[in-house]
């Protein structure tokens, strides 16, 4: 695609995905971002980027020719970031989660709506295929109206780290709750996002100090480092339209493997998308499955759904979904408003769990 560039921001592990998708959509990636200058060079040099910059005032003010940026920092950076570059005229594709909180995503909605510029957010679960074909399903109208979804990304041994920005809540805005809200997104989704009415929850802090429940990805601890979110949570969320959502995330509980997973119950059918794995975090360990679940001549049926693999799990196909929806191809995979409902739900799952009591949305 010629004349359309894109810039990075942030030069971590999860950038590789999006310079990826990038390429993959005929998008040449002409900027990086970083504080870490080093980090950034590193990146410039394995993908053959042209400009670096250290922080990104400087980069929206010496890059007006570059309409596509993601924005890969740590959390507490996304708000910002994204308003930064859609001020500048930029389209942005966010990470996950959109900002720490809900109003941060109600800043970002209003700063594209002024800009009149595309924003978009990583949740690349929604890519899978395994997503997209359970999709049609439910869009064909064969499930029926979705009553209720369980939702749950839950691990034994998968704490990112002890004391890096992960488990400081000033930076990350919370634990598994908000770290690893991909199932309760993809429930959400579904179910039409509808608005939701009220949650109740509890959060866990077992194991925070237990080295031995430490996930396997190599993330350094940081000497006298702050860890100060929760560990599991357990939610319902009830809606304004009577649907009902069960969510729950852990790193570190007593499960017996990892599962991440979505499964419904429909007026017509319902369904499940799930991984096992054999060993925490090692998607070369996960097993996959894909069903509808039904009834046919007054017998129930359970039906696999052969949906094709992405050893990416959907990162890059998300990033190219963001390129074409600003070139006018695709529709969206995810919209701030859904974003806005996203993390209203988020807050007042911590909110319930610090009241000890449910939390009406909107009170």
């Amino acid at each position: 695609m010629k004349n359309v560039l894109a810039g990075i921001i942030g030069a971590g592990g999860i950038s590789n995905y999006h310079i990826g998708g990038y390429r993959v959509a005929g998008i040449e990636v002409e900027a990086i971002v970083d504080p870490d200058t080093s980090r950034a060079e590193a990146q410039a040099r394995k993908y053959g980027i042209k400009r670096v910059f250290s922080s990104v005032e400087e980069f929206c003010k010496k890059s007006r020719d570059i309409s596509l940026v993601s924005v890969c920092t740590p959390n507490s950076f996304h708000s910002l970031a994204s308003i930064t570059c859609l001020e500048a005229g930029m389209h942005v594709f966010c990470e996950k989660p959109p900002a720490l909180d809900a109003m941060g995503v109600l800043k970002m909605k209003a700063a594209a709506e002024k800009a009149g510029r595309v924003l978009m957010f990583d949740f690349n679960n929604r890519a899978r295929p395994e997503a997209q074909a359970i999709m049609r399903y439910i869009v064909a109208g064969e499930t029926g109206p979705i009553n209720s979804c369980q939702a749950l990304w839950i691990r034994r041994c998968g704490i990112p780290g002890f004391g890096g920005w992960f488990t400081q809540k000033d930076l990350s805005g919370g634990g598994p709750v908000i770290d690893l809200l991909h199932m309760l997104d993809l429930a959400l989704y579904f179910m039409g996002f509808p608005e939701p009415e009220w949650v109740i929850a509890q959060t866990f802090r077992e194991f925070a100090s237990d080295s031995s429940f430490k996930g396997p990805w190599g993330i350094p601890d940081v000497k006298d480092g702050v860890m100060d979110v929760e560990t599991a949570a357990h939610a319902f969320i009830r809606f304004k339209t009577g649907q009902v959502l069960f969510t729950r995330n852990s790193w570190a509980e007593m499960n017996k493997r990892e599962e991440v997973s979505v499964t419904f119950q429909g007026t017509k059918a319902g369904g499940m998308i799930r991984r096992f794995f054999d060993i925490d975090g090692i998607d070369e360990t996960a097993i996959d499955t894909c069903q509808l679940y039904t009834m046919e001549h007054g017998k129930p049926v359970n039906k696999d759904i052969l949906a094709g693999s992405d050893e990416k799990m959907g990162r890059e196909s998300a990033v190219v979904n963001f390129v074409n929806t600003v070139l006018g191809k695709e529709e969206p995979l995810s919209t701030p408003a859904e974003a806005v409902i996203l993390m209203k739900i988020v807050d007042a799952i911590y909110a319930s769990a610090e009241k000890g009591a449910p939390v009406r949305i909107g009170e």
